[in-house]
């Protein structure tokens, strides 16, 4: 059961209430940023919650057992830290989210209605929609290994443990003004393919904090030409610092032999095929339960 402020609980129970919502938003850079629908700004825990800023959650309803919270947060985009641009670029997804109901006359009365995350953020017209989730959100995610051939770690997580920052998997270039394709001239101390399935990972700049999934890495005459799987949202100026990082296809000779890692492979190389109930003793060929085709 939530327990409320005794002084709170006394003013609920006055009859007439001073109340209003105060919301606490912090980005996954560290930036923190409050708001609220009282027609003045307000002033607790360390944070200042602003007001005037057009923005108006709607009934929060928690429940218990395991079931999903959700809300939703809408507002008008102007110069008090919603941004457009920021949006565009990804910087509030995930950010954490505490929303409290308050005595504008005592912020010291106050009661914690929501905490969770945004999700999907839609804009238009000067206007946005933030879906504001749960924590029971989590439980939706899948949990657990996956067993398969290929490796179910991320290169340079903590199941890899290898080091993306080791000589020779990294180059850190001044970029071409662009937002998907990039031309290196000059730039072929590297394999062809060394960063495919890799990283493009903007180091300053408007776009500092970017990243994206390198799709392709070729070598044209005596340029290396980047393509990423999805644009960036921004777009970056020339001379802004990127970071590319090898990439990996997940297979155990990548693993064992470009990043010489075998011993923290996290696939079943050996694990039978879909096929393997239909293989047959045979003299000829590799017999390992692949496609029969």
């Amino acid at each position: 059961m939530r327990a409320v402020d005794p002084g709170l609980a006394g003013h609920l129970a006055g009859g007439a209430t001073t109340l209003c919502r105060c919301w606490r938003l912090q980005r996954r850079d560290g930036r923190v940023m409050g708001f609220t629908d009282h027609d003045r700004d307000l002033e607790f825990d360390g944070a200042l919650f602003r007001a005037s800023t057009g923005v108006n959650t709607a009934t929060v309803e928690t429940s218990t057992g395991l079931s999903v919270d959700n809300s939703q947060a809408v507002g008008v985009l102007n110069d008090l830290g919603l941004e457009e641009a920021d949006i565009r670029a990804g910087r509030f997804d995930g950010a954490e989210v505490a929303i409290w109901l308050v005595n504008w006359r005592d912020p010291g009365q106050r009661i914690l209605q929501f905490r969770g995350s945004l999700g999907e953020i839609r804009r238009s017209g000067g206007v946005f929609e933030a879906e504001l989730r749960g924590l029971a959100e989590q439980l939706n995610r899948a949990q657990g290994r996956a067993y398969h051939r290929k490796c179910s770690a991320v290169l340079g997580d903590t199941a890899c443990g290898f080091d993306v920052m080791a000589a020779g998997y990294h180059a850190e270039v001044p970029a071409p003004a662009g937002t998907g394709v990039f031309t290196w001239p000059g730039l072929v101390d590297y394999d062809p393919g060394w960063f495919a399935r890799g990283t493009l990972r903007v180091l300053d700049g408007q776009a500092a904090g970017l990243t994206g999934v390198i799709r392709s890495d070729r070598i044209v005459g005596n340029d290396r030409r980047v393509e990423l799987w999805q644009e960036l949202p921004v777009t970056l100026a020339e001379g802004d610092m990127v970071r590319l990082e090898a990439g990996c296809d997940k297979g155990v000779e990548t693993c064992r032999l470009k990043f010489h890692n075998f011993l923290n492979y996290r696939g079943f190389p050996h694990i039978p095929g879909d096929d393997w109930a239909m293989s047959y003793p045979t003299r000829y060929g590799v017999n390992d339960g692949g496609s029969l085709t």
